[in-house]
């Protein structure tokens, strides 16, 4: 097992494939579609559609495992800051640490929302409607965790 403490990289990988696989054989797709679906919709139309999911599945995939590599590299800048605030090489590594992790941070935050996006895109194998319902319903999520959450809050000293 390997990631960013709750985040399994495997687990994200078989999803993908899993993805991948059911674009791949379209039997399943077939049978799925006549439970859900009133109309006769071609299963290239599955195809394109569960191609959404995969293709955000894997940019959030590549984005995680991307902020895990960084993460390291931040670990190994941190390690290396002189412990004597006068040295002159402390606050250059210092800010080169804060750097890369301020860029890990932000590739991780698009990881998760390529797959809360990922999530509300499988709305769209039941109808336009409910993908419409659930990209609105994820632009909420993102903006509310990202903008109007306690976390937020604190970090900008609005909570005691």
């Amino acid at each position: 097992m390997c990631g960013l403490g709750f985040f399994d990289f495997e687990d994200e990988a078989g999803f993908v494939f899993g993805v991948f696989a059911l674009i791949a054989n379209t039997d399943p797709l077939s049978g799925v579609a006549a439970e859900i679906s009133i109309d006769n919709i071609p299963i290239v139309v599955w195809q394109v559609k569960l191609g959404l999911v995969a293709l955000l599945l894997t940019n959030g995939f590549l984005k995680f495992v991307w902020a895990n590599r960084v993460f390291g590299y931040c670990s190994v800048m941190m390690a290396s800051v002189p412990n004597d605030p006068e040295d002159e090489e402390a606050m250059p590594r210092a800010m080169k640490a804060a750097e890369l992790n301020i860029r890990a941070a932000i590739n991780f935050n698009r990881g998760l929302r390529s797959m809360y996006f990922a999530l509300g895109g499988l709305a769209w194998l039941v109808g336009s409607t409910a993908f419409l319902i659930a990209t609105v319903a994820v632009i909420w999520l993102v903006w509310s965790r990202e903008f109007a959450s306690l976390p937020r809050d604190i970090l900008l000293g609005k909570y005691p």
